[in-house]
């Protein structure tokens, strides 16, 4: 239909009671939701009781991995390039904001979808300096710098750090694909960002 999501949340909020804001992203990571949910259930299925709700969240989250790596080709795509020998620059592989913590992040299942299509992956994240995938595969993150925004095709805005100055990305940037609405407030570069 051509809606914003996030606009979309915006006048969903001018509700003014019983709302509770709830924002997309590349995917669920962290050490419970992606979890917890199912084993709930697991267990639910012993009594015989269906949740099928908690089921379908966690298929469409599961697929956001995916969708990020659409945006990603039609971001290149409006470059006339391919995926396929792009560099892709992911800002952030912890799965939430101004932490440390990487595990179950989206980031893992974006970088093994991009590459699997050939594209070369490098991962900037100011809070970790290596991380370990689902699969055992090690990288290091690399320092954000000018250099590496001129490299780059497409950068990812996978965790909106407050440490990332998006103003300056995006001027920086070829094309960016903002997962978290973090170039909200953006107003030059705007033909460059492609949101979720």
């Amino acid at each position: 239909m051509g809606l914003n999501v996030w606009e979309v949340i915006d006048a969903a909020a001018t509700k003014p009671y019983g709302f509770m804001k709830f924002s997309p992203g590349p995917g669920l990571g962290g050490h419970c939701i992606p979890i917890d949910p199912f084993y709930l259930t697991w267990k639910a299925r012993e009594y015989d009781l269906a949740t099928r709700f908690i089921e379908l969240a966690g298929e469409i989250n599961t697929q956001m991995p995916r969708h990020v790596h659409g945006l990603v080709m039609r971001a290149l795509n409006r470059q006339r390039k391919a995926l396929n020998g792009a560099t892709v620059l992911l800002l952030g592989v912890a799965y939430k904001p101004d932490v440390n913590d990487y595990r179950e992040s989206p980031a893992f299942r974006v970088i093994e979808l991009l590459e699997a299509d050939g594209a070369y992956v490098v991962a900037c994240d100011p809070h970790v300096a290596e991380f370990e995938t689902h699969d055992g595969q090690r990288y290091r993150t690399t320092p954000l710098s000018d250099e590496l925004l001129a490299a780059a095709d497409c950068v990812v805005i996978i965790t909106n750090h407050s440490a990332f100055d998006y103003a300056h990305i995006v001027a920086q940037a070829q094309a960016v694909v903002d997962t978290r609405n973090a170039t909200r407030n953006l107003s030059v570069g705007r033909e460059k960002i492609e949101l979720l």
